[in-house]
């Protein structure tokens, strides 16, 4: 049987990603292929009993090498239950985060050193790797604005100060630019119909 493929959505706070993700799995099962969405942290039970740990309470609740440490522990399960029986089954997958957020959230924002991320990713991730990476691009007053918006902070994430949020912007901005073989950066200043045209362009040129 034929592999599926991996999708991953990355961004900062407030970007629209899980609205997005829902809509390209759509999308796919109307062109006759089966997709599941998933999300990080979570995506399992175990990796969403870790999730209740790491996204609530205290914005310094965690250090950023024990919150590194927790979501490979939620994305190792997440992994194994989820996504590869899905892959292996020829599925597509979706997901709402998944290791950029890690390198961005923990390495860029947090100050975790670049090398030790990579070395427990080799580890956790190994080869399944996304093949496409879309990362939601706008600016970081208009994402957290948008997050403000739903009315409470989701995560102890978007509590954390716009130096932080700044500095997650410039990390996914430097994945993309690292990355390129699978990362397609996306304007998502706009219109929610208008951020699912440019992924699915993104989808349609890379993978279909």
């Amino acid at each position: 049987m034929t592999r599926g493929r991996f999708i991953t959505l990355e961004g900062g706070e407030g970007a629209g990603k899980t609205t997005q993700a829902q809509r390209l799995v759509e999308r796919l099962r109307a062109q006759g292929i089966e997709a599941i969405r998933t999300r990080e942290p979570g995506g399992s039970p175990g990796a969403e009993a870790i999730r209740n740990l790491v996204v609530s309470g205290e914005t310094e609740a965690w250090s950023a090498m024990t919150e590194t440490l927790l979501m490979y522990a939620a994305r190792s399960d997440h992994l194994e239950r989820t996504i590869r029986p899905a892959l292996a089954a020829g599925r597509w997958v979706v997901c709402d985060r998944f290791a950029d957020s890690s390198r961005a959230y923990q390495g860029a924002g947090g100050g975790v050193a670049p090398e030790v991320i990579e070395a427990i990713d080799a580890a956790v991730v190994a080869a399944d790797q996304p093949d496409l990476t879309l990362v939601f691009d706008l600016p970081v007053e208009t994402g957290l604005e948008r997050a403000f918006g739903r009315g409470l902070f989701e995560t102890r994430f978007e509590a954390k100060g716009l130096a932080f949020h700044q500095r997650l912007r410039e990390g996914f901005a430097d994945i993309a630019r690292r990355h390129p073989e699978r990362c397609v950066m996306v304007d998502a200043d706009a219109d929610p119909d208008t951020v699912e045209t440019r992924l699915w362009a993104a989808v349609q040129e890379r993978l279909l």
